[in-house]
């Protein structure tokens, strides 16, 4: 009996089993990874993607150079000079006329793109500035060297640059100031140890665009003189001024004669008393911010 029902149950179900489509299973991709790639083929490979980045130049980085962007950072402090190989604008950054040198300790101010119009090399260990170092840029417009150990810069390192607007000197070793460019609208020293005699009495007379003088925290013992007329703000806070003259702001010649431009002049911190030199201040609009009593 037995069989007989395995007969049967064969007779009419094997049939319909054999019958039955096949099932239609989708296709999938498959992706092989070798065990062997390692981890630097990874990396160069995501380089060689990155690679199409455009430099200012126009042309594509290279994977050398990009490996050299994103390396070990003590490549990127390595201070620059006349005579090194490597390229500024590996050190610094350079973008669109500008560029930027800061907190790479360099020692001296790094051979700069001909089109440079903006440096930046704030809080490095520049010592020194020389003629050489802006003889071929005719183009800056803005030069920020605050922070740094400049001591010296030599007479006619500003001399070629007629565009200069701006330049900053800030928190430096400064005792004198060198001779400046005729377009200069803004000049910071503030923070350095300059004295008086390291000013020369027509060092700010041809500067006929100066409008924001920056002396702050100096050792000036006078006010400097021949202060053009298109000054705007003068810090003169925290020196040795002991004296002021008639003629330090004004025209003792002539009491018609007003400063129309002079907005601020801040000289608090300075072992004089104003109030006994008011004729000083006849021609101001506003009195200078200082001691009074």
């Amino acid at each position: 009996m037995k069989t007989l029902q395995t007969t049967f149950f064969l007779f009419v179900f094997v049939p319909l089993v054999n019958s039955a489509p096949p099932i239609q299973q989708e296709t999938l991709p498959f992706y092989e990874y070798d065990t062997a790639v390692t981890m630097g083929s990874l990396i160069q490979h995501e380089y060689e993607m990155q690679s199409k980045d455009i430099r200012q130049d126009g042309t594509n980085v290279s994977l050398d150079t990009s490996l050299r962007l994103q390396g070990d950072d003590s490549e990127r402090n390595v201070p620059p000079t006349k005579d090194t190989n490597l390229p500024t604008c590996l050190l610094c950054v350079c973008l669109s006329g500008s560029v930027y040198c800061e907190e790479i300790d360099i020692e001296a101010v790094p051979p700069l793109p001909k089109e440079t119009a903006y440096l930046y090399a704030r809080f490095n260990k520049i010592k020194r500035i020389a003629v050489s170092d802006f003889a071929d840029i005719t183009t800056l417009r803005r030069i920020d060297f605050s922070g740094n150990r400049i001591e010296e810069i030599e007479d006619g390192a500003f001399s070629k640059l007629l565009l200069l607007e701006e330049l900053s000197l800030a928190e430096n070793r400064l005792l004198k100031l060198p001779v400046l460019p005729p377009k200069l609208t803004t000049l910071n020293a503030n923070q350095n140890r300059i004295k008086s005699r390291g000013i020369k009495a027509n060092a700010f007379k041809k500067l006929t665009n100066l409008a924001y003088l920056y002396l702050g925290h100096n050792a000036l013992e006078s006010v400097p003189l021949n202060l053009p007329e298109s000054l705007r703000i003068l810090h003169l806070q925290y020196n040795n001024i002991t004296t002021i003259t008639d003629d330090t702001f004004c025209k003792s010649n002539n009491t018609r004669y007003i400063r129309t431009s002079m907005d601020e002049i801040r000289m608090e911190g300075n072992p004089i008393l104003l109030a006994k030199h008011v004729n000083a201040f006849s021609c101001l609009r506003t009195l200078p911010v200082g001691t009074y009593y």
